[in-house]
């Protein structure tokens, strides 16, 4: 096998890993959200002659967008983003389908002038955006009307945008794609950028340009190099990564600090909402949530390993379920597997009573796993299937555990190493589209897997451990390059089609 292609020195920022949102899905919601915004801010910028033309505003949706898009809920993330919300800060009812717009999407292709909504492939039409914002007026039919700000005193009702579902393959080597076009009352464009979410709520675009920022201080782009620092420096792994985070951020130790533990403090409240809610789940699955169920459940069970199991089970259900409802979660890497960190932090403090101070360098260790896979394969279903999603939250998991409880920095990479290297070759292929099956369950294992790698690596002998984290992040980066398109999240191969969508 050829040795990792070199890189630069890695300068992801922890909250860009760790990002509060919306769920279902980080490329397909976290990331459209964004370019919606971004779009509307550009479109702020246009001059008067422009603008005085504007009229609609379309938004192509391209390859796993295009495949998935309906049942990951772009087109109101797009939308929301239009109105000006942001992930972190969105309110819930943005991403709720309007009232009308059903559970069943249309079976032909339609005007959608009853307000349902595209999601045929090749398929268009008027999508109206449910609640209404601040000082913004009603249709003369009743319904609400949000407006994209173009400029102060100019408005463009978003009822006048239509989503386009595009089965053609955009030419561009990451199929997450989206155009968004400004629209004259001719139909002409008059104004159009081209944006890829290109996993965990990341974006770009044409002529995209890395944010300049800080050098790290403690260059590395792989786990030697990061084990060579920290013999360069005697600093702990933990405190490798805060160095570099104030270094490239410019934040203060004490900042970041306060920010990490709101991060762990949303994880913990995604647990606890999930375990706190019972019902279906949306969509046309039926899908009923399980966690209350399990948690409960494991109280009942008389033997105290299986009891543990059952509960920690029971907090990857809640994110998951969580997530999968339009739920605010941390994206860790992603949304779609942002229930397998969550649930073994969760169980770290509620089980074995591990401390702040402790937890918080465990997820610092995290970052890690996560910069590495990031930065030499990706994260992203549509990039590498789910083992870039949920193997990578697995080792992330495990290597937290591992580090919290105060284990050597071989033993923190062995345990991410058996995690992840048993997830290579996952696919990501989401029944009807929608993070539910086989997402929840996934995550559930996951978690399950994170605390056994944690126990494997704790137990075994180090020094007879052959595989490095270097060498299944390599691996991981050649199956996901070689994996079928169909098994990237566009529910076209695989269990989505196996499972009949009723």
């Amino acid at each position: 096998m050829q040795p990792l292609v070199p890189c630069s020195a890695i300068a992801i920022s922890l909250f860009d890993l760790f990002e509060a949102g919306p769920g279902p899905s980080s490329s397909h919601t976290i990331g459209p959200m964004k370019a919606g915004y971004d779009f509307a801010q550009r479109c702020a910028t246009l001059p008067d002659d422009i603008l005085c033309r504007a009229a609609g505003v379309r938004v192509r949706l391209f390859g796993s967008l295009s495949a998935t898009g309906y049942g990951h809920g772009t087109d109101m993330a797009v939308l929301a983003g239009l109105a000006g919300q942001l992930p972190a800060s969105c309110p819930p009812e943005y991403l709720v389908r309007p009232e009308g717009a059903g559970e069943e999407r249309p079976a032909t292709d339609t005007t959608l002038a009853d307000g349902r909504y595209a999601s045929l492939l090749g398929c268009e039409g008027v999508v109206p955006v449910p609640v209404a914002g601040q000082g913004q007026g009603h249709s003369a039919s009743g319904a609400v009307v949000r407006y994209m700000m173009l400029r102060d005193g100019l408005r463009l009702p978003l009822t006048s945008a239509c989503v386009v579902h595009d089965a053609v393959q955009h030419e561009h080597p990451f199929s997450n794609t989206l155009v968004l076009e400004l629209l004259g009352d001719t139909g002409a464009s008059l104004f159009s950028y081209t944006y890829y979410s290109v996993g965990g709520g990341f974006i770009q675009w044409e002529g995209w340009q890395p944010e300049e920022r800080g050098a790290p201080v403690h260059p590395y782009c792989t786990m030697r190099q990061l084990r060579e620092c920290m013999d360069d420096t005697g600093l702990a792994l933990h405190e490798i990564i805060l160095e570099n985070e104030m270094a490239v951020t410019g934040a203060s130790r004490a900042s970041i600090v306060a920010r990490l533990d709101t991060i762990i403090g949303l994880m913990e409240a995604s647990v606890e909402r999930g375990l706190a809610t019972t019902g279906r789940l949306p969509g046309t699955l039926g899908v009923f949530r399980k966690a209350s169920t399990l948690m409960a459940r494991a109280g009942k069970l008389p033997h105290a390993v299986d009891a543990f199991l059952c509960r920690l089970n029971a907090y990857a259900f809640a994110v998951s379920e969580e997530n999968a409802s339009g739920g605010v979660i941390v994206t860790a890497p992603t949304c779609g597997a942002a229930g397998v960190m969550p649930a073994v932090l969760y169980a770290m403090r509620n089980d074995f009573s591990i401390g702040d101070r402790a937890v918080r360098e465990g997820v610092l260790a995290s970052a890690a796993v996560g910069f590495l896979a990031k930065q030499n394969a990706g994260i992203a279903g549509a990039e590498v299937g789910c083992q870039g999603e949920v193997g990578v939250a697995s080792a992330m998991a495990a290597a937290m555990l591992a580090h919290a409880r105060g284990n050597a920095v071989r033993v923190v990479e062995n345990a991410a190493e058996i995690a992840l290297e048993h997830h290579l070759g996952l696919t990501c292929d989401p029944v009807g589209g929608y993070v539910q099956i086989p997402c929840i369950e996934r995550n559930a294992v996951g978690a399950v897997k994170a605390y056994n790698a944690c126990l494997v690596a704790t137990c075994e002998d180090p020094k007879h451990h052959r595989v490095t984290l270097d060498n299944v992040i390599r691996a991981m980066a050649e199956i996901g390059h070689d994996m079928n398109a169909k098994f990237k999240e566009t529910s076209a191969g695989g269990l989505a089609v196996s499972v009949v969508e009723c």
